[in-house]
C-alpha cells in the first residue's frame, strides 16, 4: 500500500520526535543535582552551548546567543518546534576546520572522563532492566510504577489492589501480578517482595545449597530461627537438627534488604529543586530553586558559521547535529521546570493543611489526582515528583511524601494513611512500656481514636515503621 505524502510526513515527524521525547522524559525525572550535572556534561561534549553566566567573549554574549525567551509559566508541557528551517536565517562569518573541531572535540571529552556520575539508584537500574524484557504496554506501565513505589530496601509495602487503584492506568489486578512477576525476575534477586519471607523465597535460586530445606525453614519457621528454637524445628519437620544448621549458615548468606547495595555510605545532602514560602496573605508560593543552574543558550558564532556556503560539507554537518542537540536539551530543560513547577503547585495546594498544621494533617492524594489537575499523563508525574525535594517552612520534604493513600474514619472523613500511621506511632509511644499493647490492642486504639483499620495493616505499619513486636518491646 503507497502512502501519501502527509502520510509519510506524519510518519517521518513521529520518528524525529521520539528520541526528543525519550530526552525530555529523561531530563524531566532529574533531580537538580544530577540536572546540574547533566548539564556540565554537555556544556564539555557540545562546543554550540554556552552558559551565559559564565561568558566573556562577545561572540557569546546575551546578545550575540540565541536563549530562550519563554518562563517556566510560559513553557509547553508537550509541544516541540520540529522545524529546521531556523538555521538558514543567520548571516555569513568564519569558518572552522574539520581539524579544530576534532581536536576541540577530543579536549571536550577527555575533560569528562573526569567527571565524577551520579551514582545509579535502584529505581534507575530496574528500569533500566525492564527496558529489555518483552510485555503487554499495560503490564510494562505497571511494573514501572511498581518500581517506582519500591523502598530504599527494594520492597513493596504497599498493598497491590491499592496501586492498582491510585495507577491511573488501565492494568487489571491480574496484569499488575504478572507485571509484580517481571519485577521479582529483575536483579538483586529478593527483589520486589512484600515482605522478608518472600524476599528470601525469591533468592532460592536452583544453585543455593540446602535449597530444600531452606523452602521449609523460611516458609514456615522463621520465627522459631529468630528465637533460636531450633529443637521445635526438628520436631516439626522432621529434619536432623545439624541439617537445620547448616540450611541456617546458607541463610545467613542471604540478603534480607536486596536493594540496600544502592545506597550511598557517604551523607548525601539534599538540594531542594523547589522552595515553598508563605506570603503576607498566608497563602504558600511555590518557586524554583535552581537560580545557580546555567543558563544554556546556542552560540551564534557557530550558528553562522553554518550559513557559511564556503565551509566544508562536514564541519557543516557536524555543527547542525550540535545544534540541534542544543536546542533539544534546551527545550527539555525548559519543559521539566515547567512541568514541575505546575506539578508542585498543584502538590502544595492539595496539602495545604499538612504546611499549616503539621505532618498529622496530610491528606489522601493520588497522582492520577494531580495528573487530571494539570492536565499530563500520571507517569509524567510519577517522572516529576521522582527523587525531587521542597523546602517548606515546615522543614525539606520529599514530593512523594506528599501522595499516599487513606481509608474513611468512622465520622466519614478520608484519612491519610501517613496520618495513622503518626497515631500508630503516639500511642506506642504512650504505652506501658512492662505491658505493652498487642496489634490488636493497637487495631482497639486506633478505632477508638476514629481510625479503624485492620490488623495486617497495623502490623505492616509497625514494620515498616520498624517498631518491634509486643513482645520485642516489653521492658523487665
Amino acid at each position: 500500500m503507497r502512502l501519501d505524502t502527509s502520510q509519510h510526513q506524519r510518519m517521518d515527524m513521529r520518528q524525529r520526535m521520539a528520541p526528543r521525547m525519550i530526552q525530555s522524559m529523561e531530563i524531566l525525572q532529574l533531580p537538580l543535582m544530577a540536572l546540574q550535572e547533566r548539564i556540565d556534561q554537555e556544556l564539555i561534549e557540545n562546543p554550540i552551548l554556552v552558559d551565559l553566566r559564565e561568558s566573556s567573549s562577545p561572540a557569546e554574549t546575551e546578545t550575540d546567543a540565541e536563549t530562550p525567551t519563554t518562563t517556566a509559566e510560559e513553557a509547553p508541557t508537550t509541544e516541540f518546534d520540529d522545524s529546521d528551517d531556523w538555521a538558514d536565517s543567520y548571516s555569513e562569518t568564519h569558518r572552522l576546520s574539520r581539524a579544530a573541531l576534532s581536536e576541540e572535540a577530543d579536549r571536550k571529552h577527555d575533560a569528562m572522563q573526569n567527571m565524577a556520575s551520579r551514582p545509579e539508584s535502584l529505581h534507575d537500574d530496574l528500569a533500566h532492566q525492564l527496558g529489555y524484557l518483552e510485555c503487554d504496554p499495560e503490564v510494562r506501565a505497571m511494573a514501572d510504577y511498581l518500581i517506582y513505589n519500591l523502598d530504599d530496601n527494594g520492597f513493596l509495602n504497599l498493598e497491590l489492589r491499592d496501586l492498582v487503584r491510585d495507577s491511573g492506568g488501565d492494568a487489571t489486578y491480574a496484569q499488575a501480578e504478572e507485571a509484580l512477576a517481571l519485577v521479582q525476575k529483575l536483579d538483586p534477586p529478593g527483589v520486589g517482595a512484600r515482605n522478608l519471607r518472600e524476599c528470601l523465597l525469591l533468592q532460592l535460586t536452583p544453585d543455593v545449597p540446602c535449597r530444600d530445606v531452606l523452602q521449609v525453614l523460611i516458609s514456615n519457621h522463621l520465627d522459631d530461627i529468630q528465637q533460636n528454637r531450633l529443637p521445635a524445628i526438628e520436631k516439626r519437620t522432621g529434619i536432623p537438627i545439624d541439617e537445620i544448621k547448616e540450611a541456617i549458615e546458607h541463610l545467613r548468606r542471604l540478603n534480607p534488604r536486596p536493594g540496600s547495595r544502592f545506597a550511598s555510605t557517604n551523607s548525601q545532602y539534599v538540594l531542594p529543586d523547589l522552595i515553598v514560602e508563605a506570603n503576607d496573605q498566608g497563602e504558600y508560593e511555590v518557586r524554583l530553586a535552581d537560580d545557580h543552574t546555567p543558563q544554556l543558550a546556542i552560540s551564534r558564532q557557530y550558528q553562522k558559521m553554518l550559513k557559511n556556503k564556503q565551509s566544508d560539507p562536514v564541519t557543516r554537518e557536524f555543527i547542525q547535529k550540535k545544534i540541534q542537540s542544543a536546542r533539544w536539551l534546551i527545550e527539555s530543560i525548559e519543559q521539566r521546570r515547567s512541568t514541575l513547577l505546575k506539578v508542585a503547585k498543584a502538590i502544595i495546594e492539595h496539602q495545604k493543611n499538612f504546611l499549616d498544621k503539621g505532618p498529622e494533617s496530610i491528606e489522601p492524594l493520588k497522582m492520577q489526582e494531580i495528573a487530571d489537575r494539570v492536565e499530563v499523563h500520571v507517569t509524567t508525574v510519577s517522572r516529576a515528583v521522582d527523587d525531587k525535594w521542597v523546602q517548606t517552612p515546615r522543614g525539606i520534604f520529599a514530593l512523594k511524601r506528599f501522595f499516599g493513600g487513606g481509608t474513611t474514619t468512622t465520622d466519614g472523613v478520608d484519612v491519610a494513611w501517613e496520618t495513622i500511621k503518626q497515631k500508630l506511632l503516639e500511642i506506642i509511644g504512650k504505652e506501658d512500656k512492662s505491658n505493652p499493647l498487642s496489634d490488636e490492642e493497637i487495631v482497639d486504639a486506633l478505632s477508638l481514636s476514629g481510625f479503624p483499620v485492620a490488623r495486617r495493616t497495623v502490623t505492616k505499619y509497625r514494620k515498616a515503621l520498624r517498631i518491634a513486636s509486643s513482645r520485642q518491646r516489653k521492658q523487665f
